[in-house]
């Protein structure tokens, strides 16, 4: 017997606007035992500015989380907690390795109850944290503003923002999903047909969502501004947090802890999209003919596969995070349309899908690459020493790290030959470019048509391929020897940054 769909009420899900609250979030509050900590949210830039927001938080009393009585409560009391400790770890000239207990304590009780980790999530900074100007508009990137941010600019309202549009607008694909899933129980293939044909609308819409990114968050004040405060504790050694962060709430259970940050990974609406076309993600550098040990050796169980993707599912709420896995159970889609490959009109829908998802994910490549790739090596170039600066026994410029350079950071170990290998690293450690590329290969796979499948699994170089190979070429010749000016590459070819004038080329 087949499993029953789920019924998005179950999991929190609202069929308009999908992973989105069905309640708008709170603006504060209402119990009066909480007033201090929305006084500090109220002026939490000022108090980072001033470096005074560790001392008024020290001075805090531990307030129990025995007040919040409803799910829009608890959701405002995660955000505003996780908005304070990040701004309480990040907020001074060095990473703070201690979380203390006024903050600690209710965190990790708010966690408990909504299944999420102690640190700020893609929830907390995007689900949770905006209201709409007008009630009357919609959920639309016009009528969206944020409830808190780190610090006040119009670019990190943008960045959020962003990410609740593309929610609300991909929200009312999820009951179109669920429609498809039964007509393919039922063979319809029209409704599956038809079905799929508004995902794949939807897909390109948020897309074309995504662009827009671009319209008011700049990529030098994401990189040095917001993307700081947004980083986690693993993989934090460089940044200042070797051991992570040290969660006190005033217990003997108290201990430290690694988190990765903020990640658009942990959206449940892109994972959906994968689950129910029947993508499938594989770990960083592994492909779809590799086979494991056990394959070979029968009887012997598999070994566990980490995956950056699936592991992303642990930052999710809980309701999300197992709605996911029942629609991994009733998904049928991928199988319906290979076994009915002759219906043209099916086969073309289900590919426009996979086409309009691995476009998505290919715009994202450009993304990263000038918001993170680019403006790292800009960073590293301009923080590598001059001639006779006193610099760490790795060559890099003695002193603290710089502020939030874990979350996408150019890590060097040596390898066979003695040299250097430069990887960028992404908020869960995993490596940027490569991964990226993979799962938007990986995209294309399922497809049915042979020539659709050779084009969306790079049987074709996109603008994406283009840019992040122009970029990766700027970072051999700007960075491969640590004891050179970094070289400065423009439409008129090279030059040293000291010795030319630059001019319209220089950036």
């Amino acid at each position: 017997m087949l499993p029953p769909l789920p019924r998005l009420d179950d999991y929190q899900i609202s069929p308009t606007t999908g992973f989105l609250p069905t309640e708008l979030p709170l603006l504060c509050l209402p119990d009066p035992v909480y007033e201090k900590w929305e006084k500090i949210i109220a002026n939490l830039q000022s108090l980072i500015l001033s470096k005074r927001l560790r001392t008024v938080i020290d001075k805090l009393p531990v307030i129990p989380a025995t007040h919040l009585y409803t799910e829009a409560e608890w959701r405002r009391a995660y955000t505003v907690l996780i908005f304070l400790a990040h701004g309480y770890i990040w907020g001074g000239e060095k990473p703070a390795e201690r979380l203390p207990p006024p903050i600690t304590y209710p965190l990790l009780q708010v966690c408990e109850h909504l299944e999420i980790p102690p640190v700020a999530t893609y929830a907390g900074l995007c689900l949770w944290n905006y209201k709409p100007l007008f009630l009357r508009d919609g959920l639309t990137l016009e009528n969206l503003s944020t409830l808190a941010t780190y610090t006040g600019s119009l670019d990190e309202q943008w960045f959020y923002l962003v990410s609740v549009a593309i929610e609300a607008k991909g929200g009312s694909a999820i009951p179109v999903m669920l429609e498809a899933i039964q007509a393919a129980r039922d063979d319809d293939k029209e409704t599956v047909t038809e079905c799929l044909r508004v995902v794949a609308e939807v897909i390109d819409e948020v897309a074309s969502i995504l662009t827009r990114m671009y319209e008011n968050c700049d990529p030098h004040v994401f990189y040095h501004r917001i993307r700081p405060f947004l980083a986690g504790s693993k993989n934090m050694k460089d940044a200042g947090l070797p051991h992570g962060v040290f969660y006190d709430d005033g217990s003997r259970s108290s201990g430290w802890r690694q988190y990765g940050g903020g990640s658009n990974a942990q959206s449940s609406l892109i994972q959906l999209f994968d689950i129910f076309l029947g993508v499938e993600h594989r770990p960083t550098g592994s492909k779809a003919t590799d086979a494991s040990e056990s394959e070979a050796e029968p009887g012997v169980p598999p070994k566990a596969r980490h995956n950056f993707i699936h592991d992303m599912r642990q930052y999710m709420p809980g309701p999300h995070r197992r709605f996911l896995q029942a629609i991994e159970s009733v998904a049928n889609i991928r199988d319906f349309v290979e076994a009915n490959y002759r219906d043209r009109n099916l086969t073309i829908a289900y590919d426009a899908c996979l086409a309009m998802l691995r476009s998505l994910r290919d715009k994202h490549i450009q993304m990263v690459s000038r918001y993170i790739i680019v403006k790292s090596r800009e960073a590293r170039s301009h923080s590598r020493p001059r001639s006779g600066e006193a610099q760490s026994p790795d060559n890099s410029p003695a002193g603290p790290p710089a502020r939030g350079r874990g979350i996408a950071s150019i890590n060097y170990k040596d390898n066979a030959d003695g040299q250097r290998k430069k990887k960028m690293r992404g908020t869960g450690g995993t490596a940027l470019i490569p991964f990226l590329k993979q799962a938007r290969d990986e995209t294309g796979e399922p497809a049915i048509d042979d020539w659709a499948r050779r084009v969306l699994t790079g049987g074709r170089r996109s603008e994406a391929d283009h840019e992040v190979n122009a970029e990766s070429m700027r970072m051999r010749l700007g960075i491969d020897d640590l004891n050179d000016e970094p070289a400065v590459v423009g439409l008129a070819g090279s030059w040293s940054m000291e010795t030319e004038g630059g001019g319209l080329c220089a950036y």
